[in-house]
């Protein structure tokens, strides 16, 4: 399904995350067309490194080091992959008994992390984190058709990104994880023009080019296409759609 081109016209009506606090003072967000933050300091650039305020970044912890080192620019993220099939639930994403974790309480968000994928059955014998860490290796995750479906917790991408993953790059998606990924700003849900799921392989050694809607597999040789992530960008790199409507001036922002 084309969940990017769908998000564009309906992701300013979509409600608070359930884990991020609500200011007295901030209503629903009507329906508004996207502005442009800075003509003078765009979100996407080709050769300045990403520089998120922390006020409105979301909690990420430190990605573990990885040999090729994960590395982010606003446009580019290269590391190693960790390869999924179809139908990749929410469950296995992040099993249910762990959802009484905060992500707003930094020490709940390291050890929601930690979790992250530990729900995949045991024909994945690659595990996505190793015993006792909080953090993966592997910083961006191939998927197959309907990646995220399941139970709209939003959980599911905050474990991901709490675990270091930067980016999940999947044939298609369930509607509800494409939209929580880009509400919690935590992972780019990016779609694929073909499987390359089946094409790619656990530790190879990938870049993806947001701006160029490209991914390169180093360990191959070979170049994808990816579908542009549209109008969900700038709010992933705002740090969600409240940080995104809060640097727009949509919103009041938040009291220290």
């Amino acid at each position: 399904m084309a969940a990017s081109t769908a998000l564009s016209s309906s992701i300013t009506t979509f409600k608070s995350s359930s884990f991020q606090p609500r200011a007295s003072s901030i209503n629903p967000l009507p329906s508004v067309k996207f502005q442009s933050i800075s003509s003078n300091n765009p979100l996407i650039s080709h050769s300045v490194p990403a520089s998120k305020n922390s006020t409105v970044a979301p909690l990420r912890s430190a990605a573990a080091s990885t040999t090729p080192e994960t590395t982010k620019t606003a446009t580019t993220f290269h590391g190693l992959c960790y390869v999924l099939g179809d139908n990749i639930d929410t469950d296995q994403i992040i099993p249910a008994e762990y959802l009484t974790l905060v992500p707003s309480n930094p020490d709940e968000y390291k050890k929601l992390g930690s979790y992250a994928l530990c729900g995949l059955p045991s024909s994945y014998q690659t595990r996505f984190i190793e015993p006792g860490e909080f953090t993966s290796k592997y910083s961006i995750v191939i998927g197959g058709d309907n990646f995220g479906c399941g139970s709209s917790r939003e959980h599911a991408p905050v474990a991901l990104g709490a675990a270091g993953v930067l980016a999940v790059v999947a044939e298609s998606y369930a509607r509800i994880f494409f939209r929580n990924s880009v509400s919690t700003g935590e992972v780019y849900p990016l779609e694929s023009e073909k499987r390359i799921c089946e094409e790619c392989k656990t530790g190879d050694v990938l870049t993806v080019e947001i701006g160029e809607s490209r991914l390169i597999n180093h360990t191959s040789g070979k170049e994808y296409k990816l579908k542009p992530i549209g109008d969900a960008g700038p709010v992933i790199e705002a740090g969600g759609i409240f940080a995104y409507a809060r640097k727009a001036g949509m919103i009041s922002a938040r009291e220290a």
